[in-house]
């Protein structure tokens, strides 16, 4: 069985990464499942106090998670379920000290669990077959499979059981596994053509408070995923654009926040509520507006605008702050920018030997920082993680790590898929298998105390197998001592000459890797291009000729893992395969070269 796993999951993997358009699973039947989980004790809400995120007794907290999609894609289930159990890869993150999950959905998604209609997750193939039990968690009694909606309540099961609280993040209006492209939270038709509203935006975020208010696993809503767009141009101001003003217009995200979050905590005033930045903010101070063209070409010093990555310009926030109407409700408010290296974009603050006071002094302190330096609010980086390349893209991991550390800035990292294109993640395609390098640069920002125990953010259950919950580590409440993380020796930077493969194209890139729902485009002021290990579209053939059998696509005598893999290049586009590969490339016969027949040679490799 678990051979069987690993072939599958490799096949899987492989068409996650180098196709351009999404899996399709066999769909069953809608399953009605159970309502959510209820907590007994329900006392671990958190709140805000100046820059600090405390629970219920004032004790500061340190939010230090981890980003695990699937859901707001098309498949409607987090990723990496088709190879590993929910339960152990949960119990593993906890193991891990990861005391929060950010779990990206789509309004699509939410509207169809708050109108009865879930979307299936069928792709998961849960079975409680004594022989091949896989997933049982995620079966109904009767052996079908849950729908979507049920396996969300699982994951919080199974979250509650290891201690970890989980925060949802709307990532696009429509399920699909390039939507976080999409620039608004509104505008958008989902895959049956209904068209998702500001409206429809808020009342299924307002269904979800209903729904889990009772439940203190579920303790933030991430409001919208990277809302941006760029000004241009035209003199006409453009509606299709984030923008952050004192206006009442439909794309005015500080003022669509307001609305929104309001309303959720109207239900369930204890959820915290993150709120991310746009991509560009006027020059306020030289009397610039959203109503203010770009100049062609213009330096940095002369543009009107003022850059960021997508979700990360908060300059707004000085000039206008959120504000739900009362100061019971905006002590819930966390400001939540994402930020990321130069291997997904060079940006302009990369463009020398940077440094912690580069950065801030260039791009952090202005754009986010100051809202935690100025005890304005909570600051949560959303997102931020990349490839471990031992060269710069490393070392502004590392710097920003330890920024976020000895300022006790929250953060979930992107991400554990290893399906994202332009950050890989903390796990191995086997979904079980951690990348100990990059987790360990991770770890050093992970919630513990002197002795290196990790800490949860539940009062009664301990995080993981190893861990310890709030009340292990306050002793039990009222405790007022600030909470600091586990002291280590200053991490050395090194920073080698060796050339790493980067995009360098200088116009936004419309390629992207549609399974992961994270890829950025990138543009000189935002990120979201995804690339394959080489920035180049030419195609190589391969012109062997010979002996051939089934499934020994690049014709060397053997059928093996090499052979899949250059049929999921083959699928993907990226490489050409000759007539007697196409021939044996073929699995099922049926005289089409496509995903089933990759799926085909994996059991083929299992059976031989």
């Amino acid at each position: 069985m678990k051979l069987w796993k690993k072939a599958v999951a490799t096949a899987s993997a492989l068409a996650m990464t180098f196709t351009f358009t999404s899996i399709v699973f066999p769909q069953s039947a809608n399953i009605t499942d159970t309502n959510a989980v209820t907590d007994d004790t329900n006392d671990d809400w958190l709140h805000t106090d100046g820059n600090k995120i405390v629970d219920k007794d004032g004790n500061p907290v340190w939010i230090t998670g981890a980003n695990w999609f699937g859901f707001n894609c098309s498949e409607s289930f987090p990723h990496g379920l088709w190879s590993a159990d929910m339960s152990d890869l949960v119990q593993s993150c906890a193991d891990h000290g990861i005391n929060l999950l950010r779990i990206p959905v789509s309004t699509e998604l939410l509207y169809g669990w708050m109108t009865g209609n879930p979307a299936s997750a069928s792709g998961i193939n849960p079975s409680l077959d004594p022989y091949h039990t896989f997933n049982p968690e995620l079966c109904n009694p009767d052996g079908t499979a849950k729908d979507s909606l049920g396996v969300f309540d699982t994951l919080l099961e199974c979250c509650k059981k290891s201690g970890i609280k989980v925060m949802v993040d709307v990532h696009s209006p429509d399920a699909n596994n390039s939507g976080h492209n999409y620039e608004l939270w509104y505008g958008k038709e989902d895959s049956s053509g209904t068209m998702v509203t500001t409206d429809m935006w808020i009342d299924t975020w307002v269904w979800m408070a209903e729904r889990y208010k009772n439940d203190d696993t579920l303790i933030a809503f991430d409001l919208k995923n990277e809302p941006h767009g760029k000004r241009g141009y035209s003199a006409a101001e453009p509606t299709d654009i984030a923008k952050w003003d004192d206006s009442k217009a439909e794309n005015n995200w500080k003022y669509a926040a307001e609305r929104c979050g309001k309303a959720i905590l109207d239900v369930n005033p204890n959820l915290l509520i993150m709120i991310e930045g746009i991509e560009q903010y006027p020059k306020t101070e030289k009397g610039a507006t959203f109503a203010t063209p770009d100049i062609w070409q213009a330096s940095a010093e002369v543009s009107p605008w003022y850059p960021a990555w997508w979700g990360g310009n908060l300059r707004g926030v000085k000039d206008y702050p959120v504000d739900f109407g009362n100061d019971a409700y905006n002590h819930q408010i966390v400001y939540s920018p994402h930020d990321y290296g130069p291997a997904v974009y060079a940006q302009t603050w990369f463009n020398k030997d940077f440094t912690t006071q580069t950065l801030l002094d260039d791009y952090w302190y202005d754009t986010w920082a100051y809202i935690n330096d100025q005890n304005i609010a909570p600051l949560l980086m959303g997102e931020w993680g990349g490839f471990m390349d031992g060269a710069e893209n490393q070392k502004w991991m590392e710097l920003l790590r330890d920024y976020m550390k000895e300022n006790m800035i929250h953060h979930t990292f992107w991400c554990i898929n290893p399906n994202s294109g332009d950050t890989g993640g903390l796990l191995g395609y086997d979904f079980a298998t951690w990348d100990e390098e990059k987790y360990g640069l991770l770890e050093e920002a992970l919630w513990q105390d002197e002795n290196g125990v990790y800490i949860g953010l539940d009062h009664q259950t301990p995080l993981g197998s190893n861990g310890q919950s709030l009340s292990d580590y306050y002793g039990g409440g009222g405790n007022t001592t600030t909470t600091t993380p586990k002291e280590t020796e200053p991490t050395a930077t090194t920073v080698t000459t060796t050339e790493t493969t980067k995009n360098t194209t200088t116009e936004p890139t419309t390629t992207t890797v549609t399974t992961t729902g994270t890829t950025k485009d990138t543009t000189e002021t935002t990120v979201t291009t995804v690339t394959t290990d080489s920035p180049t579209t030419s195609k190589s053939v391969t012109t062997v000729s010979g002996d051939i059998k089934t499934g020994d696509v690049n014709l060397d005598g053997r059928v093996n893992i090499s052979d899949l893999f250059q049929l999921a290049q083959y699928v993907a586009s990226l490489v050409e395969l000759n007539e007697d590969q196409l021939k044996v490339a073929d699995v099922n016969g049926d005289n089409k070269v496509n995903i089933s027949d990759l799926m085909g040679l994996a059991t083929l490799l299992i059976n031989n």
